[in-house]
C-alpha cells in the first residue's frame, strides 16, 4: 500500500461507502473502506503509517465513533487530512477545533469527497 496516496473510508451505509470509495480509487487513491468504527480502528493498526487521509462518517455504526477514530489516526500522523461526514448537524464539530479537517453533510455528491480529500491533502503537503 502506497503511504502517499492511501485513504481510509470509514462508513456504515453500504451504498455510500461504495459510490465515494470508487471516486477515490478512480481519482487516483488507494482506498481502504471499513464499514464501523471497530473495523476502522483495526485498519488503522495495521495500516496507520501508509494513510495520507482518513474519511470518516461521525456516526459509523458499531464501534468507535468517527471522533475516536480521528484521535487514533492522529496518534501516528498528527497532519493527516481527516474528512468528517455526517447526516447530522455540524456544530459539534465546530466546537472540537479539529484542525486540517473538512466537514461534508450528507447528502453530498462522490465528487465532494474527491474534491474535500485532494484538497486537504494538497494543503497539508501529504501528496
Amino acid at each position: 500500500m502506497s503511504a502517499t496516496k492511501a485513504v481510509l473510508y470509514v462508513e456504515d451505509a453500504p451504498t455510500i461507502r461504495e459510490l465515494s470509495a470508487l471516486a477515490l480509487e478512480d481519482a487516483g487513491f488507494e482506498v481502504v473502506v471499513a464499514g464501523n468504527g471497530t473495523a476502522a480502528l483495526n485498519a488503522l493498526d495495521d495500516h496507520a503509517h501508509t494513510f495520507c487521509a482518513v474519511v470518516t462518517d461521525v456516526n459509523p455504526g458499531p464501534g468507535s465513533d468517527g471522533w475516536e477514530v480521528a484521535k487514533r489516526a492522529r496518534q501516528s500522523n498528527r497532519a493527516l487530512t481527516i474528512v468528517y461526514v455526517t447526516g447530522a448537524v455540524a456544530h459539534e464539530w465546530l466546537t472540537r477545533s479539529v484542525p486540517n479537517s473538512r466537514m461534508l453533510s450528507k447528502p453530498f455528491t462522490p465528487a465532494r469527497i474527491v474534491e474535500a480529500v485532494s484538497e486537504y491533502v494538497c494543503a497539508a503537503g501529504n501528496k
